[in-house]
């Protein structure tokens, strides 16, 4: 008998070697079934933003005939409806993300009678043109706002440039007053960019004469010319006078298509992302 603390006697456990098979092998189910829960994922991911772009060709597919809205029936406005409801609902319940709001889009259709009363005078009139139309938004580094440019290009033949004639920018400030809605605060009406046609200049100076220091002066005048009006609504009983506003929903906004609705029944718009420098 061994007297005292006793003897420390290390056993070394017994490791089956079926046991650590065992584990191996369910080691490598369970990396198997996470690479194949993680392609599935993928792979529904994929699926989902392939029908996205599908719907998204399918509205700008029915639209294109239109010319921006002015040409529509009652079944027209009701399908692209439809195809517009289709698309929100990929982007439905989530916030603005301002990063992607930032730059500018070009419309590609509207039902906004304020701008359709732009076309239809347009196709009435034969000395004015309405080119295209677009929204500048400056936000890149905000967290709940910033500043949009509405920006049309328009023209009267034979006096101004076609269809880039001039630029008319509306200008207002926006902010974020929930996931989806931005309040518009119209703060000024300008006009800018004038580019006088050929004939107009021939008019000021005649190619067949040396150009006066007086013509010179007219062209860049014109060519720089620059008017800015506040926007504002006159108030019934008070001297002050405070900025038109509006409340806009944006419904869809991805990389390269931005759906709204202006809120109130001022109609709906479809943009696409424009790349093309403007004002």
């Amino acid at each position: 008998m061994i007297s005292g603390f006793g003897s420390a006697v290390c056993v070394r456990p017994v490791v089956s070697f079926s046991n650590t098979i065992r584990r191996v092998h369910n080691h490598g189910r369970v990396t198997c079934l996470a690479t194949s829960m993680s392609s599935a994922s993928m792979t529904v991911a994929r699926d989902a933003e392939y029908e996205l772009e599908n719907r998204k060709y399918e509205l700008l597919n029915i639209i294109q005939d239109t010319q921006r809205g002015l040409v529509t029936t009652a079944d027209q406005r009701s399908t692209i409806e439809e195809a517009m409801v289709v698309v929100e609902g990929f982007d439905a319940g989530k916030e603005i993300d301002l990063s992607k709001l930032d730059g500018t889009w070009r419309l590609q259709y509207t039902s906004a009678p304020d701008v359709l009363i732009l076309f239809e005078s347009a196709a009435r009139l034969p000395f004015f043109q309405v080119g295209q139309i677009f929204q500048k938004f400056e936000c890149q580094n905000e967290s709940r706002g910033g500043l949009v440019r509405n920006v049309i290009k328009w023209s009267v033949p034979r006096l101004l440039e076609e269809n880039e004639g001039a630029t008319l920018i509306v200008t207002a400030r926006f902010s974020c007053v929930s996931a989806r809605n931005i309040y518009l605060k119209f703060e000024e009406i300008g006009l800018q960019n004038i580019n006088i046609s050929d004939d107009l200049q021939a008019v000021i100076a005649p190619a067949i004469l040396p150009r006066s220091f007086l013509s010179l002066q007219i062209l860049q005048f014109i060519r720089t010319f620059k008017a800015q009006v506040p926007v504002t609504s006159p108030e019934r009983w008070s001297m002050c006078r405070q900025s038109v506003g509006g409340l806009y929903y944006l419904s869809y906004l991805d990389k390269n298509m931005l759906l709204g609705r202006a809120v109130g029944g001022g109609g709906v718009f479809v943009f696409t992302r424009a790349h093309t420098l403007i004002c």
